[in-house]
Formats: structure tokens, C-alpha cells, sequence
């Protein structure tokens, strides 16, 4: 049985928002040239399935009949008034031609990673064009017009199944979230930025769901500036107890790369180490695992993190037998510019994200910790 999935469409990585718009699918096809280079898609532990598209019946686990005409219509650059109420329109989700096409196999293919994961084909897989993790049930937002990442953890909730969902992308998963408030069966786990004007602004601490699903929602709001060292210490503090007190049956992770320091539209400052290590942590307490890309704009600095990440997830060190003769990218350059230099936040600035990260932990540890009868440490 392959040990990982790169689930990979080039029809996926084609699919243009326009020039001037910051999500680029072309960080797949980047990523696949990246993995290919340091050895990681040959071999008997992986294997590289060609997506599907999904079916409307599979949109309607998630989002209302009603949006879903609405972003049908809008496949052919329709225009309505409709179309704007329901965020599609907007400079953050422009109407596109092929956009409804676009989602359905985005979604086919994050279906078709938890497929191959739940039926015992694979460990591991990884959707590169996947967590769109802002669309609401009846409406798209932040760049998201549908919601794969609900929609898995729906199909999967459907057949009785315990799910994990972690969310390191910088921006709060608020479509994933709103949709599992009151559940007890889907774990919803976020770290991400909090500042002022910072999208979506949701995602404070006392966000922890409501009845049933009280304590099942987890935010870690973290201050501009978070570094490898603050991120990585309140990561191990918050997520493997949730996770080992939880006892999903399966996890799904959305590692975003806009995390990291060069990012144009965030403030963390992670670098690939960080990134790396929590990605490891991720998989060695996952008992089965869905990883979807989730957000990046730092284009190239993005794939250099999937691809680091598919190596986590096959048990693969990537080599390049070209390092050393082609120079790195800015901030480091270790292995072919895979991995970068340390780099710390320091002086009151590093003050500021420390207090930020403990206050976090802290409520956690005091507020939902009991009610998964997780002891304080």
C-alpha cells in the first residue's frame, strides 16, 4: 500500500483568477516540479491519482440549493444581482468563466484524498488545490466559492466517523467553523493571525462552539510577528492533547504556507523549519490523514512547503542532486532552497507574541481542556 497521495490536476493548476488577484492554482503544478526534482513522486510509497468532479449532491452537504444555482450560473460569466448578494462578484471572488466547473473538482478531488484514506488505500494524501476554508454555506468569500474542507468532514460525519479538522493556514477557517458549531463529532482546530483588519476577524479565543458542540471549537489567535519558536511551543501545548483526548478517526489538516515570513498578504513570521515541524507533529499523531494546501502567496515559497510537507507524509527525505549549483531563494536556502535559515522575532516584538500565544494557551488549557477531561499541566 503507497505510504502517500499527492492528489494533482493540471486543470486545476491552469484554472486562472486573474492576473492581478493573489490566489495562484499554479503553486500545484510549481509544487509537483519541486517534488519531482527531489525524488519524492517515484517509488512504491506513493501514488498520484488523477482527481474526479464532484457531484451537485455532494455541494449540498454543505452549501444551500439556492448558492449552488447561483455559482452554476456564473460558470458561463453570467451577471445578476443574485450572484453579488451571494459574494461572487466581488474583487475577492470575481465571477470567472469555468468557476463552477473549477469547484467541483476541487471538491472531487479533497473527496477523493479522504476516499482513498478512509478505505484504507493510502495513510496519508494531499490535495494541493484544496482548503477553501472561508466559503459560507450560501455564500463565497476570501477568495473560496465552495467548501471542500466542509464538505469532506460532512460526507464523512454522514457515515458515523470522528473528525479532526487543524487549521494552521494564517487566516481563521470562519466557513469551516460556522458550519460545526454545535457538533460534538467534529473537532475544529485554528491557529492563525489576530490584528486589527486582519481577514475575517473571527476566530478570538471564546469562540469554543455552543450546546452539544460546546468545547469542540479550538482558536488559537496568534499576534503579528509569531516566529517558528512561539508558534511550534503553542502548537505542542494545544493541539496533540485536543487531538489524543478527541480520538478521531480521521484527521484532516489544512496547511496553508502563508504562515510563513515572506508572505505578502500576513504578518506571521514562520519560516520552512517551523512550517516543517508542525507538519511532522501532524502526522505522527493523525491516525489516518487529509492534508489540503489552504492559502500561500508567496508563490514559490509555498511550493518549497508542500513539498516539504508530501516528504513528511511519504517518510521521504527529499534530495536534490542539483543543490549547491543554483542559488537559493531570499532568507536561506538549505537543500535546493527548501529549507531557510533560522530566523527569530526579538526585543518587544517578541514580548508582545509571547503574552498573545500564552493568553491563548491558557484559556484553552482553563476553558475546553476540562470538558475533554484533559488535566492541566
Amino acid at each position: 500500500m503507497p505510504r502517500a497521495a499527492l492528489i494533482y490536476s493540471e486543470v486545476l493548476a491552469k484554472f486562472d483568477y486573474g492576473d492581478d488577484h493573489p490566489f495562484k492554482p499554479v503553486r500545484a503544478r510549481n509544487t509537483m516540479e519541486m517534488c519531482n526534482r527531489h525524488g519524492l513522486l517515484y517509488g512504491l510509497d506513493v501514488t498520484r491519482p488523477e482527481p474526479f468532479s464532484a457531484d451537485l449532491k455532494d455541494l449540498e452537504l454543505f452549501h444551500t440549493k439556492k448558492y449552488i444555482d447561483t455559482l452554476q450560473r456564473a460558470n458561463s460569466c453570467e451577471h445578476d444581482i443574485e450572484m453579488l448578494a451571494a459574494g461572487i462578484g466581488t474583487p475577492d471572488c470575481p465571477i470567472l468563466p469555468g468557476i463552477f466547473d473549477f469547484s467541483l473538482r476541487v471538491v472531487g478531488a479533497t473527496l477523493l484524498a479522504t476516499q482513498l484514506v478512509q478505505e484504507g488505500k493510502t495513510d496519508r494524501a494531499f490535495n494541493l488545490i484544496g482548503g477553501l476554508h472561508h466559503a459560507a454555506v450560501d455564500h463565497a468569500e476570501g477568495f473560496c466559492y465552495v467548501n471542500d474542507v466542509g464538505i469532506a468532514i460532512s460526507s464523512l460525519l454522514e457515515k458515523g466517523k470522528k473528525v479532526a479538522f487543524i487549521d494552521i493556514d494564517a487566516h481563521h477557517c470562519n466557513g469551516v467553523q460556522d458550519k460545526f458549531l454545535y457538533s460534538p463529532d467534529a473537532l475544529i482546530i485554528s491557529l492563525h493571525e489576530m490584528s486589527d483588519g486582519f481577514y475575517p476577524g473571527t476566530g478570538r479565543s471564546n469562540e469554543i462552539g455552543c450546546e452539544a458542540g460546546k468545547g469542540y471549537t479550538v482558536n488559537v489567535p496568534l499576534a503579528p510577528k509569531t516566529d517558528d519558536e512561539a508558534y511550534v511551543d503553542t502548537f505542542k501545548k494545544v493541539v496533540p492533547p485536543l487531538i489524543e483526548a478527541f480520538n478521531p478517526d480521521i484527521v484532516i489538516a489544512e496547511i496553508g504556507a502563508d504562515t510563513v515570513i515572506s508572505d505578502p498578504l500576513t504578518h506571521l513570521r514562520l519560516t520552512s523549519n517551523g512550517y516543517e515541524e508542525v507538519v511532522k507533529m501532524i502526522c505522527e499523531f493523525s491516525p489516518k490523514l487529509v492534508a489540503v494546501g489552504g492559502g500561500g502567496y508567496d508563490v514559490y515559497r509555498t511550493s518549497n512547503c508542500w513539498t516539504l510537507a508530501f516528504g513528511v507524509m511519504a517518510d521521504i527525505e527529499p534530495e536534490d542532486e542539483y543543490a549547491g549549483l543554483v542559488g537559493g531563494m531570499m532568507y536561506g536556502g538549505e537543500v535546493g532552497g527548501l529549507r531557510d535559515m533560522k530566523i527569530q522575532t526579538k526585543g518587544e516584538d517578541k514580548d508582545l507574541v509571547w503574552r498573545q500565544a500564552r493568553k491563548a494557551v491558557e484559556y484553552i488549557e482553563q476553558t475546553i481542556f476540562p470538558i475533554h477531561g484533559i488535566k492541566n499541566p
